[in-house]
């Protein structure tokens, strides 16, 4: 199956994403979890990006960051997957792929959307039923955010967020902030109101993310036909 081009533009906020090979475990104790922030935090140094939300999981990763540009992210990324390779290789005396490939990263509006996609990163633990509430997943930026656990690596969101944050990171997504969201990520299609997609796919020749997989051009597009 050729590779699905990834989202790109100059500008935005990202939702970025990637899991492991197989969807086998690649955080397997909390020094595990621990390091690969340790990697995150020096991968920021290197490569300035803005990190407004992360999700450490067993088998995959969210970040919602706002490069100063697209090959920052690009090469925030590819630093921080060759160390963490490197690292796991080495303390698990293993050898060939950890993550599934390339990340994949999709374009967010900057209003209610960006603290959709927020909630979506941080309330993973919560619909993944490894706890109950997102403040007992330490391996996310919801703990940083309400000042349960000392920053390491959280940027502010542009935006006001809701007086009662931990009542809206928990509150389940409706099915079709799910049925969008699960799009976004699998076709890297940017994520905000129909016309706002429409045009940033236009301007930013993002067409192809909203096609489903095989059609050509001139199929129909995903969630956004125009009526």
């Amino acid at each position: 199956m050729p590779r699905i081009p990834r989202g790109t533009a100059e500008g935005f906020i990202y939702h970025v994403f990637n899991r492991g090979n197989d969807k086998k475990t690649i955080f397997h104790k909390d020094s595990d979890y621990a390091a690969f922030i340790k990697l995150v935090r020096d991968a920021k140094n290197r490569h300035p990006v803005q990190m407004m939300a992360y999700c450490i999981m067993p088998n995959h990763f969210h970040f919602v960051v706002m490069p100063t540009n697209v090959q920052n992210l690009s090469k925030l990324m590819q630093w921080l997957m060759t160390s963490h390779v490197r690292r796991y290789h080495k303390f698990h005396n293993s050898s060939g792929h950890i993550w599934q490939g390339r990340y994949r990263s999709f374009i967010i509006q900057n209003d209610i959307h960006l603290l959709t996609v927020v909630r979506y990163v941080e309330g993973n633990p919560v619909r993944a039923r490894l706890v109950s509430a997102a403040r007992e997943w330490p391996w996310s930026s919801y703990r940083e955010r309400v000042g349960i656990q000392e920053g390491r690596i959280l940027d502010p969101i542009p935006l006001i967020l809701p007086r009662d944050w931990e009542s809206f990171v928990n509150m389940p997504l409706t099915d079709e902030e799910k049925s969008r969201l699960t799009a976004s990520v699998a076709r890297n299609t940017p994520f905000g109101d129909s016309q706002w997609v429409m045009n940033k796919c236009g301007e930013n020749k993002l067409e192809h993310t909203l096609r489903p997989r095989g059609r050509k051009k001139g199929d129909r597009l995903l969630f956004y036909q125009k009526k």
